[in-house]
């Protein structure tokens, strides 16, 4: 008997709807006049997606998060926006009022007018959020070419981290596991970045399920090979990884939660890109180019490690 996996319940809901499978992508769209009108659906689960020490206002502007740097890869503002509650029947006033700190917050800062909503009630905190915007074209998941360079916005591993420290209730400080613990609580998208850059885009993600997910859908839509040859992370992050005895190309790969984008360019684009990035104060990184075949591959010390997809996948 098959294992039941998300990529299998995925099929079974697509072979439903459309007999032609459908092209996995950050957002949903379709096209009214002129414009494509762009759409982010997104659930944020109490049991397995608000750890220890996250306050529900930072709970709620989390939910809004993911969707918005799902339009940041795609190069599309966020406009307009529905949310769905499911609460406990027993949930205190103060907390509810948390919760929509968090939403009326969030959407300030973003620039998200919220429309409205639902209201229910059962076992934990659901949100569920879902972000519209428009735009006359958006960039896929697949177009990267060969000799594109391939860059992400941020250094990753802090995030995986930061869920090591709060889940394992380990008791640390100094900067790191502040900054580890605050990419965890507090993320930040890169929604200027991706509005500013995306026009320079051959292809791109939200890299939220992990990078070596990011990385493999990418090469595999693209049907191209992605070379890493530059891991993107901080020296503190490979010290941690030392420290507490974990593999660092898990913390940097494997993590997800991490709301960076990840983008292939031509090199004609490269310095714009880069100038564009310091003006917006947005750490870039420079992590590899692509090439013809298959597949993910980190040169590391003249040897070939094969990335595999080991990201973040629901009921793996």
């Amino acid at each position: 008997m098959t294992k039941l996996d998300e990529d299998t319940i995925i099929k079974i809901f697509q072979d439903k709807f459309n007999k032609k499978r459908f092209t996995s992508e950050d957002v949903e769209f379709f096209q009214l006049g002129k414009n494509k009108i762009v759409i982010k659906l997104d659930t944020f689960v109490q049991s397995t997606d608000i750890p220890p020490k996250m306050r529900l206002e930072d709970a709620a502007r989390k939910s809004i998060v993911a969707c918005v740097s799902d339009f940041a890869a795609k190069g599309v503002k966020p406009e307009f926006g529905i949310i769905s509650v499911n609460l406990p029947k027993k949930i205190k006033q103060d907390k509810v009022r948390e919760i929509a700190n968090g939403f009326q917050k969030a959407s300030k800062e973003f620039g998200i007018t919220i429309l409205g909503g639902d209201t229910n009630s059962g076992k934990e905190i659901v949100f569920t959020v879902c972000i519209f915007g428009k735009a006359k074209k958006i960039v896929k998941r697949q177009g990267a070419k060969k000799g594109d360079i391939i860059i992400v916005t941020g250094p990753f591993g802090y995030t995986s981290a930061g869920l090591d420290i709060l889940l394992n209730k380990k008791r640390m400080k100094g900067k790191f596991a502040v900054k580890a613990i605050q990419s965890v609580l507090r993320p930040k998208p890169k929604i200027e970045f991706g509005l500013k850059n995306a026009t320079y885009f051959s292809s791109s993600m939200d890299s939220s399920d992990g990078l070596s997910t990011t990385l493999n859908e990418m090469a595999a839509q693209s049907k191209k090979r992605f070379i890493i040859e530059n891991a993107p992370h901080s020296k503190e992050t490979e010290q941690y990884a030392e420290s507490q005895k974990l593999k660092l190309n898990n913390l940097v790969f494997n993590g997800g939660e991490e709301y960076e984008i990840v983008f292939t360019i031509s090199p004609k684009y490269l310095e714009t890109v880069r100038k564009n990035a310091k003006i917006l104060k947005t750490p870039i990184i420079e992590i590899g180019h692509v090439e013809s075949g298959k597949g993910v591959c980190l040169n590391r010390n003249n040897d070939q490690i094969e990335i595999i997809d080991r990201g973040w996948k629901h009921f793996r």
